[in-house]
C-alpha cells in the first residue's frame, strides 16, 4: 500500500485526501447533510449495536427527513401569510387563510417539545449510560467493577480507602454502551487527597444516569445517608451474600457477591431495564448533539412567540416563522433561500 501510494503521489494532480475531504465534498455537492455527516462520524466510532442502529439511522437522512418535513410547514405557513399580504385582492386566495396555520403551528410545536423531551436518550445511546458506584470503603465496589467487566479493572484490597479516584471501564450491556464508575468510599476524609476523591464521588453520582448503592450484607449499618442525588434512578445492592448466614436478610435491595458471581446475571438484566427505561423504543428517531437541541430549542420559542403572541401585526408573527424555520436548516445545513413565491403559486395559481 505505501508503495502504490508513493508511485500515486509522483503523478501530477495526485495527493493524498485530507481528512474527512470525501465526506465534505458530499457534503458540499449535496449528497449529504449535516446530520448525515454527524451520523457516519458517530457510525465510525459505534461500539455497541444501539450506537450503529442510531447512527446509521442519522447517516441514511432519518434526522434531515424529520426536520425538512417541519420546515416544509413552516415554509407552508409563511406562504399563508405572504400570500393574505400581497394578493388579497386574487380570487384565487380566501380571505384569513391564516387563521388556519396557528393551529398546524401549535402542532408543529408540541412535536418540538416532545422531540427535545428525548434528546437525553439520544445523548445517552450516543455517548453512554453513566453508572457509578457507590459506597463505604470496603464495600465491594472495585470487585463488582472487575466482576461485571470480566478482567481486573481496579485494585482490590482489605485496606480501607484504596481507591482514591474514579476508574472507568466501557461495557456493552443489551446492546448499549455503558461507562461504570468505581469511585472512592464514602466516609469522615482523612486527608486531602482522600477528601478530594471523595468530592469526586458526589460528584459522579450527581452526574450519572443510574447509581448502584453498595454496602457489605453484614455492615448494614455502615449504609451512608443522602448520597443519591434526588432525581437520579438508583438500586440498593448488598454485597458480599456469600458471606450471609441463614435467615439474616438484610431488606430492600439485591444480593450480590462478585466473588461467587450470585446475583449478577440479575443485576445486569436491572441495568438494561434502566437502560431501556431511559433510551426508550430503539427505532425512535432521536437528535443526538447539543447542536441539534440548541436549534430546536430556538425553534421551539420562535414558534411559540409566532402562535401566542396575536396581538403582533402579523408581517412580525410571519418574521418568527422566518426564523423557527431558520433554525431547523442550520441543522441539517441546509438554510432554504425564500422559496415562499414557489408555494404561493403552486397552492393558489397567482398570476396564472
Amino acid at each position: 500500500m505505501s508503495a502504490v501510494l508513493a508511485v500515486l503521489s509522483k503523478l501530477p494532480g495526485f495527493r493524498l485526501a485530507e481528512p474527512g475531504e470525501y465526506t465534505k465534498r458530499a457534503f458540499e455537492n449535496g449528497r449529504m447533510d449535516l446530520t448525515a455527516v454527524e451520523g457516519l462520524s458517530d457510525l465510525i466510532r459505534a461500539e455497541t449495536e444501539s450506537q450503529r442502529r442510531q447512527a446509521v439511522g442519522q447517516a441514511e437522512g432519518a434526522l434531515r427527513e424529520l426536520y425538512e418535513a417541519w420546515a416544509r410547514r413552516i415554509t407552508h405557513a409563511r406562504a399563508m401569510v405572504e400570500a393574505e399580504l400581497d394578493f388579497s385582492d386574487e380570487e384565487d386566495v380566501p380571505g384569513s387563510v391564516t387563521d388556519r396555520i396557528w393551529p398546524e403551528m401549535e402542532a408543529l410545536v408540541r412535536e418540538l417539545s416532545v422531540h427535545l423531551s428525548r434528546a437525553k436518550a439520544g445523548e445517552i445511546v450516543r455517548d453512554g449510560f453513566r453508572i457509578a458506584l457507590i459506597g463505604p470503603p470496603n464495600a465491594g465496589k472495585s470487585s463488582l467493577l472487575n466482576a461485571l467487566a470480566r478482567r481486573d479493572v481496579a485494585i482490590v484490597s482489605d485496606i480501607p480507602g484504596t481507591t482514591r479516584d474514579i476508574v472507568e471501564v466501557r461495557l456493552d450491556i443489551d446492546g448499549h454502551l455503558v461507562l461504570l464508575q468505581d469511585t472512592a468510599g464514602l466516609r469522615e476524609a482523612r486527608d486531602e487527597i482522600e477528601q478530594e476523591g471523595i468530592r469526586r464521588s458526589i460528584l459522579a453520582a450527581e452526574t450519572a444516569d443510574l447509581v448502584l448503592e453498595l454496602c457489605e450484607v453484614r455492615k448494614t449499618g455502615d449504609k451512608p445517608k443522602a448520597t443519591v442525588p434526588r432525581g437520579v434512578k438508583s438500586i440498593q445492592l448488598w454485597s458480599k451474600c456469600d458471606l450471609l448466614r441463614d435467615g439474616d436478610v438484610p431488606g430492600d435491595g439485591l444480593l450480590i457477591s462478585s466473588k461467587s458471581g450470585d446475583g449478577i446475571d440479575t443485576l445486569l438484566s436491572e441495568i438494561g431495564r434502566a437502560i431501556s427505561d431511559t433510551t426508550g423504543n430503539s427505532g425512535e428517531i432521536l437528535p443526538t448533539r447539543e447542536r441539534h437541541v440548541q436549534y430546536l430549542g430556538i425553534c421551539q420559542r420562535e414558534l411559540e412567540t409566532a402562535v401566542n403572541r396575536i396581538s403582533l401585526p402579523i408581517e412580525v408573527r410571519s418574521e418568527y416563522l422566518r426564523n423557527a424555520a431558520v433554525a431547523l436548516g442550520r441543522i441539517t445545513g441546509s438554510v432554504d433561500v425564500e422559496d415562499l413565491l414557489g408555494v404561493i403559486f403552486s397552492e393558489f395559481c397567482v398570476g396564472k
